[in-house]
């Protein structure tokens, strides 16, 4: 027997997304944050002591000053590949300390 009102799983989980936008939010964060050693790589990741993403604002803290000074230069470029690597715009600016 066929059922009429039959969706993909693909379809109920991006209703489920539509209303509950908080989760998804939080989970475009998730990607982004882990998004910061797959894309700077495993040497940075070594120096960054402290990464966390609040209200489209990511915060990193080094322990190496003169990586940080490197990707103070590079935020715009960083904030691109951060965001399409998480598929949306979610960091409008990145804080590093």
């Amino acid at each position: 027997m066929k059922r009429k009102n039959a969706q993909t799983l693909g379809e109920v989980i991006r209703e489920f997304f539509d209303d509950n936008t908080e989760l998804y939010d939080k989970i475009l964060e998730i990607r982004v944050h882990r998004a910061w050693g797959e894309i700077l790589g495993p040497m940075v990741m070594q120096y960054t002591r402290n990464l966390y993403v609040r209200n489209g604002v990511m915060y990193v803290s080094l322990t190496s000053s003169v990586l940080r000074s490197e990707l103070i230069l590079y935020t715009d470029c960083l904030i691109k590949s951060l965001n399409e690597y998480a598929g949306s715009e979610v960091l409008h600016k990145i804080i590093i300390r």
